[in-house]
């Protein structure tokens, strides 16, 4: 069996490569549905139909250990998923979200002012401050939009000189109520940490999810015999992507270094 990784787009590459480096023995298969990327603008309902459909092909692919590692998806259906879909359908498949090991480190850290940037719809369902919440962490929270990220990234256009113009008028806010640390709420903006880090300052401590995310799980499965043994340890990684173009191979080792760690791309419907 296999460990699924899930992303709308690309920026779940970002918690694969963390994966692969702090547990490199597994199979990972990564599913990234970047043809209908970016989630964050649709309703909860259609994200979450998105998302079955993402479980469906993974677990035929032999995932027993799916990961969400996408923000809006988890925020808009990880819960329902967990109580109904995978009981229901799939009982021997463990589903896992994103946002509840970042959070765990946040109040780990015991920062005071907590900014948080995402999707529309993982901001607008305040997952991180639910999470927060749950947690009873005396945490202030800062929470912000960043909606043109995400399609800024998926395109070649990355380091187009305007990005750090929109980083700078979405992070103005979080600017200006003096945070401690900034919560990546989205599995792309690890792309742009360094541009962010640059506005924020050096007083601002940078949350990335994907190295979390990799201790946690880690973690989990040393915690899990009963899961780890069903896990295969050959180190197979497979990309299934819902849309391909030449210019993904090129952020593949640009921006993931997943060079000679990987299969080809390989393209797949969801339905």
């Amino acid at each position: 069996m296999n460990i699924g990784v899930f992303d709308s787009g690309l920026g779940g590459l970002t918690i694969l490569k963390e994966f692969i480096e702090v547990n490199p023995r597994y199979n990972y298969l990564y599913l990234g549905d970047n043809a209908r990327v970016p989630y964050g603008n649709h309703s909860a309902e259609v994200i979450y139909r998105f998302t079955c459909q993402a479980l469906e092909f993974l677990i035929h692919k032999k995932c027993s250990l799916i990961i969400i590692a996408c923000n809006t998806a988890t925020s808009a259906a990880l819960k329902k998923m967990q109580t109904e879909f995978v009981p229901q359908k799939y009982p021997h498949v463990k589903l896992l979200g994103i946002i509840r090991p970042v959070v765990e480190e946040a109040i780990k850290k015991k920062f005071s002012k907590v900014g948080v940037i995402g999707t529309n719809a993982t901001i607008n369902a305040h997952a991180f401050y639910k999470e927060f919440k749950k947690n009873s962490a005396k945490i202030k929270i800062i929470e912000k939009s960043c909606p043109l990220l995400v399609p800024i990234i998926e395109a070649e256009e990355c380091h187009w000189i305007g990005t750090d113009l929109i980083l700078q008028k979405y992070l103005s806010v979080l600017k200006r109520a003096k945070i401690k640390a900034l919560i990546l709420g989205c599995t792309h903006y690890n792309i742009l940490s360094k541009q962010i880090s640059n506005i924020l300052g050096p007083n601002v401590k940078i949350l990335s999810e994907g190295k979390i995310a990799a201790i946690k799980l880690k973690e989990y499965l040393s915690r899990h015999a009963e899961i780890d043994n069903q896990l295969e340890k050959n180190e197979h990684r497979e990309i299934f992507l819902t849309d391909v173009n030449p210019y993904y191979n090129k952020i593949l080792v640009q921006f993931f270094g997943l060079k000679n760690k990987t299969t080809p791309l390989q393209q797949i419907i969801l339905n």
